[in-house]
């Protein structure tokens, strides 16, 4: 009860991490966090685009309640005055801190990161934040460009760093202030890489032989793929370096060296972020605060390397939704830690070999919306009640349920409590599925199809994630009201996982759809 909370949430990160499995990435720091760890391999995002998703985990309310399916509202303005995860541990005497991106900027967050309703301080943001989309690339002519594959010469960008350094430094001053001011706090810092573009140092290359690089196991566009459920990857056809490729739109796919490219600097953009979180763990157990933080690590939603010829975030796949979640709870997913003994020390990427295994991994399907109330749980808070059908009116509750109760669950066991079902909530529960969503402006690809304008949506794709199936109903959706007509479905997709993990074959047409 009332430990500290330090909460990393990453940009654009799919569980491209050696605790996850992957056999190629370089991620030391983040594999030896989760060695003191609950992994959970089955954790997925409420929309797979930056602010909704934000909004919706921080919030503990799902997108249709957020209304914010876009980048451009206020959701207290908009829908309703929630309130949200550090505005709970802000009211319950934590002193809450903002670094880096957690909300998103803009709109969507009241241009103030939801200060002060969140935080006890302004948040910080890196100063050379707004560099992030300039030209700051060197191509082969020896000039700068705005690329979309971008590894660069530190020393030589603008004030000499980059944005994620930026935040590391700022967390760590925060800790070591923390550790002096002896209040409970409740620290996040939100990490850029590996959002596009994939700028990060240069030397991170060398940990990825481009001849070591693969392609996505199904780099085409699959043949009963509706079109609705197709995103162009517009984003990255605005970058200079693939615009020189004129690759068509909106299937084109891109020339088979540059996909590795891509994919290679993905991978050393992961190993530049696995330094960022190791330094910071490290600062942790250097302020003497690991034996009393709990620290939780995921990413906002994921993103696509070319499986089903797409390279972006914007879709209901599993490459799009799927995040990493881990808790470090001392005491809980480790015995007792004892005062000095260090837990992180910093691992280099550059000579560390040894991968460790996972401390405790649940395969429970688990969603994003269910942090709220698993870490007000966590940390001995009363847990936010349930929401109502309808919740505009409801300033204080959540719709996702609390994932604590898989910490020690061994896999396949429910937890009894009593005989027979009547909590509804738990009766649900015991087959967990994870709702994802997207919003598309028309059936086939557009212009606008990865990121429409609330005024633009036409049709809305909801998923449903078990342990065994994928399935996604696009059906017809109306922006003035924000209703889904389900007796309206434009297009149907369902994956089997043991046959197809990568969701490539859709059967939704094989099958009778008895709803």
């Amino acid at each position: 009860d009332g430990m500290n909370v330090l909460f990393i949430v990453v940009d654009d990160l799919r569980p491209v991490l050696g605790c996850y499995g992957d056999k190629l990435v370089k991620s030391p720091n983040i594999d030896q966090f989760a060695s003191q760890s609950i992994v959970f391999s089955n954790a997925y995002a409420q929309q797979a685009v930056c602010a909704p998703s934000r909004v919706s985990f921080l919030t503990g309310r799902r997108p249709d309640t957020t209304r914010l399916y876009d980048f451009y509202s206020y959701w207290r303005v908009h829908a309703g005055n929630y309130s949200t995860v550090p505005q709970y541990f802000k009211e319950n005497g934590y002193v809450t801190l903002s670094v880096g991106k957690v909300f998103h900027p803009g709109v969507s967050s009241n241009y103030s990161d939801d200060y002060p309703y969140s935080w006890s301080i302004p948040p910080f943001h890196p100063s050379t934040e707004k560099y992030e989309n300039d030209k700051t690339c060197r191509g082969k002519d020896g000039k700068l460009y705005a690329n979309l594959v971008c590894p660069v010469d530190v020393t030589e960008m603008p004030r000499g760093t980059l944005p994620d350094i930026q935040s590391t430094e700022e967390a760590i001053r925060l800790l070591n202030l923390m550790k002096t001011n002896k209040q409970k706090f409740f620290l996040a810092v939100g990490y850029h890489k590996p959002h596009i573009p994939l700028r990060y140092p240069q030397e991170f290359l060398k940990l990825y032989p481009l001849e070591n690089i693969t392609l996505a196991p199904d780099p085409w566009v699959p043949e009963k793929l509706p079109s609705v459920a197709y995103n162009p990857w517009t984003d990255i056809r605005q970058r200079d370096d693939v615009k020189a490729l004129n690759v068509s739109f909106p299937y084109g796919p891109l020339p088979e060296d540059f996909q590795r490219q891509i994919r290679q600097s993905y991978y050393a953009a992961v190993s530049y972020l696995d330094v960022q979180v190791g330094l910071l763990l490290n600062a942790l157990d250097n302020a003497g605060l690991s034996n009393n933080t709990m620290v939780v690590f995921t990413a906002d939603h994921g993103w696509s390397l070319g499986e089903h010829g797409e390279w972006a975030k914007y879709s209901n796949f599993d490459v799009a939704t799927r995040v990493p979640l881990m808790f470090y709870v001392p005491g809980v997913t480790t015995s007792s830690v004892s005062q000095g003994r260090r837990i992180f020390p910093y691992l280099d990427p550059f000579s560390h070999i040894v991968g460790l295994v996972p401390q405790g991994q649940s395969k429970k399907v688990v969603e994003l919306v269910s942090l709220f109330p698993t870490l007000a749980e966590l940390a001995g808070l009363q847990v936010p009640p349930a929401c109502p059908e309808t919740s505009f009116h409801v300033a204080l509750c959540t719709e996702g349920t609390s994932i604590v109760r898989y910490f020690n669950a061994s896999e396949g066991k429910v937890q009894e409590e009593g005989e027979g079902c009547d909590d509804t909530d738990r009766c649900f529960n015991e087959e967990p599925v994870a709702l994802s969503q997207y919003p598309r402006p028309a059936d086939t690809p557009q212009w606008n199809s990865d990121k429409p304008k609330l005024k633009d949506i036409r049709v809305m794709g909801y998923s449903v994630r078990t342990s065994d199936y994928r399935c996604t109903l696009w059906v017809q959706f109306n922006p003035n009201n924000f209703s889904a007509n389900f007796e309206d479905v434009h297009a149907g997709e369902l994956y089997v996982m043991e046959t197809d993990p990568n969701q490539d074959y859709n059967i939704y047409n094989n099958t009778s759809h008895g709803w």
